[in-house]
């Protein structure tokens, strides 16, 4: 009997294990820990705001964006950065977490903010204008920090 209890109690364990790497998986923690982060500066009328970002720069990144995060913390975010400074649209489609998206053009002038996105939503949010660069952050963080159209987004992809 101490043998198959061990044997079962093993199994527990290896199924506990188990289901903890596909939690991990799914809630995206794996692809946030491999992806590289970038300081990325905003400055507002009240100050300037460091951010921590990954950076989504090919169309699978883009694709995939902040999808399956249960999680991020208020001080970092995600930039896209796309090749043409033109209209873009985003959804929220399997995106847990609610989000502003502050859509920047080429010199990193804020051109329109979409407010706490809803998530899980397959509405679309359009860009309403030409832009180069979309900055995702946690919904509600744009408000705190003050951010209007026409400030400014610093980071190595925006030429002043």
């Amino acid at each position: 009997m101490t043998n198959g209890a061990s044997l079962i109690s093993a199994m527990r364990s290896l199924g506990a294990l188990l289901a903890m790497a596909i939690w991990l998986v799914l809630a995206g923690t794996g692809s946030a820990a491999a992806q590289a982060l970038e300081p990325l500066t905003i400055v507002t009328g009240n100050g300037e705001h460091v951010f921590q970002v990954e950076v989504a720069n090919t169309v699978d990144q883009r694709a995939k964006g902040l999808m399956y995060r249960r999680f991020m913390p208020d001080d970092r975010g995600m930039l896209f950065e796309f090749e043409t400074n033109a209209p873009v649209a985003f959804w929220m489609k399997n995106t847990y977490i609610s989000l502003d998206m502050v859509f920047i053009s080429p010199n990193g002038t804020v051109t329109r903010i979409a407010p706490n996105a809803e998530p899980l939503s397959e509405d679309v949010v359009p860009s309403g204008g030409p832009c180069i660069g979309v900055l995702e952050i946690n919904g509600g963080v744009a408000a705190k920090i003050g951010l209007a159209v026409g400030d400014r987004v610093r980071a190595a992809f925006f030429k002043p």
